[in-house]
């Protein structure tokens, strides 16, 4: 676990070629098995980016998949794009109006599996690869924000039933990934992130939620689907949206800190700490001791390259409150959360996985 030192969170950002014969698929110009040949063909190409890099651990890029949530928005059926959505303001960019007001995926009808994220995604990452592989899927507990206590009521009256069902689903599929041959597997939770924003906390709060007890069964919920994954990397990636370039939640995460990274069960943990929203290093202190911690410091949201100095000397910030060996390094998110990505090049892109690579490799010589 500890040899894994510089990685990426996930998504890398789809060739334009990709985007337009996705178009042309939803116009009816192209066939399913064209879009298929070509996801597989930038899959390759992100594989080969990854490993000529050498990153300790790749993903697809979730080059298949519309945004990073392969459930709710294509694996799995009973949702629908609504508007009104989870009252996320989203900041940072000109489109950052746009996306505040997207229609939004709430679960309308009950769930059922259309196909598997494993065998869709990971199975071929796995075959094509020869660098370590890891799966990264939606965490039981971010389903939570699709659920409404209006829409979402006639198929599952209780949020924690709807959760329950997409936990089975979701631990269903993590397994399956794991009898294909994967070894690492990562839970993406921004839902967590958002707990650390006032505003958004009082939004919640003033619809009669109790954040605190709600918290307690989504950490049991994620547990659940990492429990007796033996031999298997888990980790949970928590930060505070990530949409073309833009951010939804502030806030350190010290409200949350010590029911949450004490709660984790998990072998890794990669948090935002990009920018000061993300508050100090303090709070690491209450990270278990058998778990490893990667800071995600160098940002995806815009191309301009951190210096390397800076970044080193947070490093030993960090290391000042938990130990070095203790410690990894990645970006805060991926690149490309959402199907069009963020406001950077694939040039700015390498530039900051090579960057990942070479402080990882000065600060954690072999």
């Amino acid at each position: 676990m500890n040899r894994l030192r510089a990685e990426n969170p996930g998504s890398l950002l789809r060739p334009g070629w990709l985007l337009e014969l996705r178009q042309r698929e939803r116009d009816g110009l192209a066939s399913e098995a064209e879009a298929r040949e070509g996801e597989d063909r930038a899959v390759l190409q992100a594989i080969r980016l990854q490993e000529s890099l050498g990153l300790d651990v790749i993903t697809d890029g979730e080059m298949r998949r519309l945004s990073w949530i392969g459930t709710a928005r294509g694996a799995v059926d009973g949702f629908e794009l609504l508007p009104g959505g989870p009252g996320w303001q989203w900041q940072g960019t000109a489109r950052a109006a746009e996306l505040s007001t997207r229609p939004f995926p709430f679960v309308v009808r009950p769930i059922t599996v259309q196909y598997s994220l494993a065998q869709r995604e990971y199975a071929f990452l796995y075959r094509h690869s020869r660098a370590r592989t890891k799966f990264c899927v939606p965490a039981p507990s971010y389903h939570r924000t699709v659920w409404h206590p209006e829409r979402s009521r006639d198929a599952y009256p209780r949020c924690e039933d709807f959760l329950v069902a997409m936990r089975d689903v979701v631990r269903e599929t993590v397994r399956e990934a794991v009898a294909i041959g994967c070894d690492y597997v990562q839970l993406d939770a921004p839902n967590y992130g958002n707990l650390c924003d006032p505003d958004l906390r009082a939004a919640m709060e003033s619809t009669g939620r109790d954040l605190d007890a709600e918290l307690e069964v989504d950490i049991a919920l994620d547990n659940s689907v990492l429990q007796g994954l033996d031999s298997v990397t888990t980790a949970v990636h928590i930060c505070r949206g990530n949409a073309a370039g833009n951010w939804a939640g502030s806030g350190a995460y010290g409200v949350i800190a010590e029911r949450l990274f004490g709660g984790f069960e998990a072998d890794r943990l990669l948090l935002e700490y990009d920018t000061p929203r993300s508050g100090g290093f303090d709070v690491l202190r209450h990270v278990r001791p058998d778990t490893t911690v990667v800071l995600g410091l160098l940002t995806t949201k815009s191309g301009e390259l951190e210096d390397a100095a800076a970044v080193e000397a947070r490093i030993r910030e960090a290391a000042s409150i938990l130990p070095l060996e203790r410690l990894a390094l990645s970006p805060q998110c991926g690149f490309a959360s959402v199907e069009w990505g963020n406001p950077i090049s694939p040039a700015e892109q390498e530039a900051k996985l090579r960057l990942v690579v070479d402080l990882a490799r000065r600060t954690w010589p072999a």
